[in-house]
C-alpha cells in the first residue's frame, strides 16, 4: 500500500493535470482510491446509480467510507476541520480538495456555502456525512441541517446512500471497520490490513430536490438513509 500512497502523491506533485482544478483533483482522487482498495482486498457492490452533479448524503462509519464513495465517482468532501491535521489522510484530503470546517463557528456554513457553490456548478458531486461523526453501524444518528442550507436556497439536487460492509467470518464490522468512539486510527489501520476481503456495500438512492426548509429536509432525508440501509445486510 505505501507503494501506491508514495505514486499518488507523486503523480500529484509532478503532474500538474492532478491539480489543475476541483474536477480534475477528484479524478486523481478516484484513482488513488481505487489502487488502495485494491491493495486491501476491499470489493465494492453498487447498487442504484451513482450520484452525478450532486449532494451525496450518507451514513458514516469508518475513514473507509471517503475511499469508497471517492473510488465509484469523483466527489468532493466536506470533512471536519480536524481531519486536516490526521497523519497522511489529512494531506490526501488537502490536496483532493476537501473542503474544512469548524463545526464551533456557526458562520462557517456561510464560507463552506461559498466554496461548494462553485464546485456544484461545474456538475460536480460533494459529499456530506450529516450525523457528523461515525458510528458503529448500529443505528443512523440524526441528522445535522446547517450544511443543507445552500443546497436549500439553491435547489440542488441530493442524493441519499446508505453504506454497509461484509468482513469473513469470525470477524467483527462494528470494531474492525467501523471507526468510532475512542478508536485510536493507527491500530485501528494495521488491525484492518489482517483482514482477509472486506466487501463494500453502497445502497443508492433516487435524486431528490432540495425543497424547505432545511431541519424538514434533514428528517426526510435522514429516513431515506435508514431505509436503504435496511436493505443492506
Amino acid at each position: 500500500m505505501l507503494t501506491v500512497i508514495l505514486g499518488a502523491a507523486a503523480a500529484y506533485g509532478l503532474d500538474a493535470r492532478n491539480r489543475r482544478d476541483a474536477a480534475s483533483k477528484a479524478r486523481w482522487l478516484q484513482r488513488t482510491c481505487r489502487r488502495v482498495l485494491a491493495v486491501l482486498a476491499v470489493s465494492i457492490k453498487s447498487r442504484g446509480e451513482p450520484a452525478h452533479g450532486a449532494v451525496i448524503v450518507s451514513n458514516h462509519l469508518s475513514y473507509m467510507d471517503i475511499l469508497v464513495l471517492a473510488a465509484i465517482t469523483p466527489v468532493v468532501f466536506v470533512s471536519k476541520k480536524e481531519v486536516r491535521s490526521w497523519p497522511l489522510f489529512g494531506w490526501f484530503a488537502e490536496k483532493a480538495g476537501t473542503r474544512f470546517i469548524d463545526r464551533t463557528k456557526r458562520g462557517d456554513v456561510r464560507r463552506i456555502a461559498e466554496e461548494i457553490g462553485p464546485v456544484m456548478a461545474d456538475d460536480l458531486t460533494v459529499v456530506l456525512f450529516l450525523e457528523g461523526t461515525t458510528t458503529d453501524g448500529s443505528s443512523v444518528l440524526p441528522f445535522k441541517s446547517s450544511l443543507l442550507e445552500p443546497a436549500v436556497a439553491h435547489g440542488w439536487k441530493i442524493v441519499p446512500v446508505a453504506l454497509a460492509y461484509g468482513v469473513p467470518p469470525g470477524r467483527s464490522m462494528a470494531r474492525e471497520i467501523c471507526w468510532w468512539g475512542d478508536m485510536t486510527l493507527a491500530p485501528h489501520l494495521l488491525n484492518f490490513t489482517t483482514l482477509a476481503w472486506v466487501c463494500a456495500d453502497v445502497n443508492w438512492g433516487g435524486v431528490l430536490v432540495a425543497t424547505g426548509d432545511r431541519k424538514g429536509l434533514a428528517e426526510r432525508l435522514h429516513g431515506h438513509v435508514v431505509a436503504l440501509k435496511g436493505e443492506l445486510r
